[in-house]
């Protein structure tokens, strides 16, 4: 418990992040695959520079040297962070600060949330930051059943949430909260538990006989998205946060992963239709089902929508499975990004982590949506899948 209440001060001591509204992308078919945007790093060196290529590269940076930059930026890391962007084509200093009050590490992502506002952002589209943001998965070493963890978002100092030495499966956070939903054997059957990171105290909020999963909380924390088989089939149901007030949404033979619409209208899922594998959204207070096309992406499942309402990402499987994004409007086909399962969005809208590798051994990686470039979080050890990026 110590060390899970020390995430939760952790978050909260941290205040070197400002919250602001997230990117607006425009629609287009030069979307995916953008040329990211020349950057030099001079002057820092091991761990603050390290946080720095990360946190750049994964948010639409490459490096290259001082000549060919469009921006250096330039600093130093003796216990405390300071740094400055000069923006070479309009031949100023976008900014220069210095950073304390916490780690060198935490100092080097706000630093590298501050690059990003000054090289990307405007007053028309202002970016969320994430780096001081954490995301939350399932670990497995060898042989063993796996443990839910917390880490910061490039998987730097992992904690166990779980002790229960069985199957566990299925993170997801309440938005805006230190408290994690997972489905646990901990009681020798799969059950929903809801746990507080900050008290450590956890309550079942969904044990019936058979299969309880993939809990995914509302926008605004009052409503819970699960899987149940209760009535026979894996289906669709809602609950209140506490696990009052279930309600039954869907009917199919074989639904799986919701996801909630940020404006809390709707439920995403995946399910099955005429044997075939398919997406599909439902109202979250009942009604009729619609389908949604993924043409190009067969068998997709793990659906996730991005919290500015706009994308969809999901896993599509074709032998191999691939992590794809299409436009919720339809307004073009799904784009096939890189080989990977179990996307989940980031506060910017821009950004997912997800897991790839064999069956034996699964990495985490955070991904850069509209460059396609992805890094491995290697500070996270271990068999890693299944994570979900708290918003």
């Amino acid at each position: 418990m110590k060390k899970i209440l020390a995430i939760a001060i952790a978050v909260a001591a941290l205040n070197l992040v400002r919250a602001q509204d997230t990117i607006d992308i425009n629609g287009g078919i030069d979307i995916f695959g953008r040329k990211p945007i020349p950057v030099a790093i001079t002057g820092f060196t091991g761990e603050a520079a390290e946080v720095l290529k990360f946190d750049l590269y994964v948010q639409g940076c490459c490096f290259v040297s001082p000549d060919a930059a469009q921006f250096v930026i330039n600093g130093t890391d003796n216990g405390t962070v300071v740094g400055s962007v000069t923006d070479k084509v309009a031949r100023k200093v976008a900014f220069s600060r210095s950073y304390n009050g916490a780690s060198l590490r935490r100092q080097a992502h706000a630093f590298a949330d501050d690059v990003i506002q000054a090289i990307e952002s405007t007053p028309e589209k202002p970016i969320k930051p994430i780096g001081a943001t954490k995301i939350a998965f399932k670990s497995q070493s060898p042989g063993g059943n796996g443990e839910i963890y917390v880490a910061d978002f490039d998987g730097a100092g992992a904690q166990a949430v779980t002790s229960d030495a069985t199957i566990v499966a299925h993170p997801a956070w309440v938005p805006g909260r230190m408290t994690l939903y997972y489905t646990s054997y901990a009681r020798s059957n799969p059950d929903i538990f809801m746990h507080s990171l900050s008290t450590g105290q956890r309550r079942v909020i969904a044990g019936y006989s058979g299969l309880n999963t993939s809990a995914a909380a509302s926008p605004d924390g009052t409503k819970v998205a699960m899987i149940l088989s209760k009535s026979g089939s894996p289906n669709v149901w809602v609950c209140n946060a506490d696990g009052t007030g279930l309600k039954k949404l869907t009917s199919g033979l074989e639904d799986s992963s919701p996801c909630w619409s940020p404006d809390g209208r709707w439920i995403c899922f995946a399910t099955k239709k005429a044997e075939r594998r398919r997406l599909a959204k439902v109202p979250a207070g009942g009604g009729e089902v619609q389908y949604l096309s993924t043409a190009g992406a067969p068998n997709p499942t793990e659906p996730d929508w991005s919290p500015d309402g706009k994308w969809i990402a999901f896993t599509s499987q074709t032998g191999d499975f691939n992590i794809c994004v299409m436009p919720v409007d339809g307004s073009l086909p799904p784009t096939v990004l890189v080989a990977g399962q179990n996307p989940s969005w980031s506060p910017n809208s821009r950004t997912l982590v997800f897991n790839h590798g064999s069956m034996g051994h699964q990495t985490l990686s955070v991904l850069d949506v509209f460059t396609k470039q992805y890094k491995d979080c290697r500070r996270a050890t271990g068999s890693n899948s299944q994570p979900a990026w708290a918003r």
